[in-house]
């Protein structure tokens, strides 16, 4: 029998804990000060016989990291960090960290507006978007799984910046980092962790037993990258056409409509807001 977990304020541990397990037995919650990746250590767990479902949350990580090994800065107060690691068995995996970003811009932005929302940038990216301001990277999506003895465990690894994230001038990005306080000022990151936590853990339970399918709509509302010129890293360029229902890219190129998927495929958008089509 699982038991809620001890709570220091003002992390809801508990509160998500009430929500959640009725739906997901066994499920247990727990905050660590400081760890080098939650992701990490869950899946260090993982390998040592633990597949109970689990939300790990750090206060700091020292090694967080991103798609295709990217480091993800995290800073106490600053960062909302944390991962939600369980058994699962969908019939397809394709799009499931699309439906996690769908998931968690709707629970952060509720009531979207054309004004200022939370855009989703293909394939595990939250920005903030709209108007005429500039975009920002506020949230960021790490998925990974590991297989034993014909058990598959999946590791969902979350950063949302909350507050100003200094970032070293070498390392700067393309698109400068946002926090969520731009969009809610009085949210904090105890407060992010309770809106977005059983909402997932709903959404990852429905991808399990639908696919993306069902989220499609939900993600092309939020699309940053629909209709716009973009390049992809492995040398293609094109306009954005969204994506299909197994969440995968749909690029117009010079050679055709071109379906990418995730894998080892980064893609950023090119000059200006709406392509012409073709290559650039």
């Amino acid at each position: 029998m699982s038991h809620p977990p001890s709570e220091p304020n003002p992390w809801p541990l508990e509160a998500i804990w009430q929500a959640v397990e009725p739906t997901l037995p066994g499920f247990t919650g727990e905050l660590l000060p400081t760890v080098d990746s939650t992701n990490s250590e869950l899946m260090r767990r993982f390998k040592n016989g633990d597949t109970a479902p689990t939300l790990l949350v750090a206060e700091q990580q020292t090694a967080g990291r991103g798609r295709l090994g990217r480091q993800w800065h995290s800073a106490a107060g600053d960062s909302l960090t944390f991962s939600l690691g369980m058994l699962l068995s969908p019939a397809a995996w394709s799009g499931l960290s699309l439906a996690v970003g769908v998931s968690l811009a709707e629970s952060l932005d509720p009531h979207y507006s054309a004004a200022r929302h939370i855009a989703l940038k293909w394939p595990n990216d939250l920005w903030l978007a709209g108007g005429t301001g500039v975009e920002r990277k506020l949230a960021g999506v790490l998925i990974e799984t590991a297989s034993w003895e014909g058990t598959r465990y999946v590791v969902i690894g979350v950063g949302i910046n909350i507050r100003t994230v200094p970032v070293p001038q070498d390392r700067a990005a393309a698109v400068p980092p946002g926090h969520l306080q731009m969009l809610s000022p009085l949210l904090d990151a105890p407060g992010a962790l309770l809106r977005v936590v059983p909402p997932l853990v709903q959404t990852v339970q429905a991808f399990s037993e639908f696919g993306f399918e069902p989220f499609q709509a939900r993600f092309a509302l939020r699309d940053a990258l629909a209709h716009r010129d973009i390049a992809l890293s492995d040398g293609q360029q094109g306009q954005a056409l969204g994506v299909n229902t197994d969440g995968a890219l749909l690029v117009q190129t010079a050679s055709g409509v071109q379906v990418v998927a995730a894998s080892e495929i980064s893609v950023r958008p090119t000059a200006g807001r709406a392509g012409t089509g073709g290559q650039t």
